[in-house]
């Protein structure tokens, strides 16, 4: 059975060769157990189309969820600066990435969502917080403790 860094590291390097994803950095990819997340925002359906293909046919992938955002207005600087925040989250272990999500408007990079625990907060910060192109970083995660909701 293939690992999942090997997973991902084969669907990054083919969307990198593809000339059907023009900025493939738009894109995160994460995987367990053979289940690859995309995230990330692309300019047309057939881009969206073609990620989910390509990460279809890598070898050892058992299926694809697609959580991919149409855009269609040229915005791939930001688009981008999007990828690249969602993959350092979903690469950072402390980071619970599926309960964070990340917005980009002109390079201001805005993270969002609720965590159970301050230092899943610090951590999410910390890990998009040296992302170059990011003009600053607004952090609306709440922590949210048991018993307090």
């Amino acid at each position: 059975m293939v690992d999942d860094n090997t997973i991902i590291e084969e669907i990054r390097a083919s969307y990198v060769r593809a000339d059907r994803i023009p900025h493939p950095a738009e894109i995160a990819v994460c995987a367990q157990q053979g289940t690859v997340t995309l995230r990330g925002t692309l300019a047309s359906p057939h881009q969206i189309r073609a990620a989910v293909d390509i990460a279809k046919s890598a070898r050892g992938v058992r299926g694809v969820a697609s959580e991919l955002s149409l855009d269609p207005r040229d915005r791939w600087q930001d688009a981008e600066i999007r990828g690249r925040a969602l993959q350092a989250l979903i690469s950072n272990d402390e980071v619970p990435a599926d309960r964070i999500d990340v917005h980009v408007a002109n390079g201001w990079l805005t993270i969002k969502g609720e965590v159970k625990r301050q230092y899943e907060n610090d951590a999410a910060f910390e890990a998009v917080s040296t992302l170059s192109g990011v003009g600053g970083i607004t952090n609306e995660i709440k922590v949210i403790t048991a018993g307090l909701h």
